[in-house]
């Protein structure tokens, strides 16, 4: 049998695709890279109007689907419903390297990214829900509140509704495939997964999800060329910002060509490694007592405030629809435009797995994670501004990038230097994970759902999201990426609303009757109800 490598290679890269989907999506794509060299002006000014037109329209109903996704995700973890399972097969990895790959692969770069910094903007810009001034002692606790807010549950979820949605039926059904249109399965029919309403479906998930891992390649390529400059006094310029992609881009390339167990895995288990040294280090090296308190503190907040801030939209509140649209609204979005590919991530590996456990790990065991680093890096920052260790109000007033507040923080520690390292090492592995399990996903878009596409068509994704990242951050900043992910993002929303609904009908109907006799049919906690054609049976009479 020829391998990837050999001269076969080209010829399985073009018998595996799916060619509407790849000649769309990528067409699409590079249409809009083109369209950049031809006419930047062209591109901006679409990108400017796409925009505001999804936040004036469209703000509410972001806010309300992933409220209620939320609400149905926690009902699954400790509902009945949570003991359906994917397949019958055994879990293929461990707990510890599954939820190590779905949370590097999910939005850990942007965890690291914004620590030690969002909060600091809420503290000079309290979330006008509050009635909070700026920088003030009580300001402090409610910008770490926010912080946890925007960074917990929410955004998680709607990763976990896309990988429940597509793992269940892809593990439980015959010939539904791996991809991103097989979560509507309820929905179009299961003889209609080739149909033009899933082609749709899936060109935009490969068009959402290089928006929204390129508006991530731009933060963390902007956090290299900014920090070096003003911490070192490199100025790299738009050559710079090209060099970094690029690097970036052949490193993840070369993890993804790897595969799941050699690339994305190994490298997994070693960012949390890191993670948690950097956040353990800076707890102890930082105000740990007021951490403590505040985080408890702010824990507190967050639950107390959890529906009304889920559902402030700013109404007739001065300034409160701006403030909701920058931030929340815009984190909701971008976290959409990452639905596609990181929920079909989550369910390729998550075969084996009951819906409880993905449910929980997808939002209540990441959550474990993130909240400790937000209070550790955020808690850390807002003390060292408010008590005049360390200065961030160029930051916070804008004329320096967000990319610089690491290295003001870490240069107030002891051992700065090696902080600042082991920071920009953290950022850039767990980048790296969720690139090349981003390109792994397109792949698998674009090839029907195949598990393990060629590494031509890896490749070649690889390219295009660097591309996209490059152009962007030349384009526009960070401005130019928070357009982006909201208008790739937005129209996910409503595919993840219906997947939900289709999840809700296919447990009620098909597992309903068997969960509620279990007290009296003695089924053990590993056992499935009889399968036929590989789909979970209720009883002789189901289809």
């Amino acid at each position: 049998m020829a391998s990837e490598d050999e001269p076969g290679a080209f010829g399985r890269f073009r018998n595996e695709l799916d060619p509407v989907v790849f000649l769309f999506g990528a067409g699409l794509t590079i249409g809009v890279i083109a369209t950049f060299f031809l006419s930047p002006a062209t591109v901006e000014g679409a990108i400017a109007f796409l925009n505001e037109a999804m936040l004036e329209y469209l703000n509410w109903a972001l806010l309300v689907i992933v409220f209620l996704i939320v609400v149905f995700l926690l009902f699954l973890i400790v509902g009945p419903w949570g003991k359906i399972r994917f397949g019958d097969d055994p879990p293929e990895y461990s707990f510890l390297s599954f939820f190590a790959m779905l949370y590097s692969a999910g939005f850990a770069a942007g965890v690291v990214f914004w620590g030690p910094t969002e909060a600091l903007f809420y503290y000079d810009d309290p979330n006008p829900l509050f009635d909070v001034s700026s920088q003030s002692g009580a300001a402090m606790s409610l910008a770490v509140q926010q912080t946890l807010f925007h960074w917990a549950l929410p955004q998680l979820a709607v990763f976990t509704i896309m990988g429940l949605a597509i793992g269940y039926f892809a593990y439980n059904y015959e010939n539904v495939p791996l991809r991103v249109s097989s979560a509507l399965t309820p929905v179009l029919g299961k003889d209609n997964l080739d149909g033009p309403a899933a082609k749709v479906i899936d060109i935009l998930a490969v068009f959402a999800t290089i928006g929204g891992v390129a508006t991530s390649l731009g933060f963390i390529g902007s956090q290299f060329v900014t920090g070096l400059d003003y911490q070192w006094g490199i100025d790299l310029g738009n050559t710079g910002i090209i060099l970094v992609v690029t690097t970036m881009t052949l490193l993840f390339t070369i993890s993804m060509v790897l595969g799941v167990d050699r690339g994305i895995r190994r490298l997994s288990n070693f960012n949390m490694v890191l993670f948690f040294v950097l956040l353990v280090a800076t707890f102890i090296i930082g105000p740990s007592l007021f951490l403590v308190l505040i985080g408890t503190q702010a824990i507190g907040g967050m639950v107390s405030d959890f529906v009304a801030m889920s559902l402030f939209t700013g109404a007739g509140v001065e300034g409160g629809t701006e403030w909701t649209n920058a931030w929340t609204v815009f984190y909701w979005a971008w976290a959409l435009s990452w639905s596609p590919f990181a929920g079909l991530f989550i369910a390729r590996i998550s075969r084996g797995r009951t819906v409880r456990e993905v449910a929980f790990t997808g939002i209540v065991a990441t959550s474990a994670a993130t909240i400790p680093w937000f209070i550790s890096l955020g808690g850390t920052a807002v003390w060292a501004q408010h008590n005049g260790v360390a200065s961030f109000g160029e930051v916070m007033a804008g004329d320096v990038g967000a990319e610089v507040t690491g290295f003001i923080m870490f240069e107030a520690f002891p051992f700065g230097t090696a902080f600042m390292i082991a920071f920009m090492i953290l950022v850039t592995t767990f980048f790296i994970t969720s690139a090349d399990s981003s390109t792994l996903a397109v792949s698998m878009m674009t090839t029907g759902g195949k598990a393990k596409p060629s590494s031509i068509n890896r490749v070649f994704w690889g390219v295009i999201l660097g591309m996209t990242a490059a152009i962007l951050m030349i384009l526009g900043g960070v401005d130019a990426l928070q357009s982006a992910a909201i208008i790739t993002g937005g129209p996910f929303a409503f595919v993840c609303f219906v997947a939900m609904l289709g999840l809700i009908k296919e447990f009620a109907s098909r597992h309903g009757r068997v969960l509620l006799q279990e007290e009296t049919t003695l089924i053990g906690p590993g056992d499935q109800p009889p399968t036929v054609g590989g789909a979970a049976q209720t009883s002789e009479d189901d289809d």
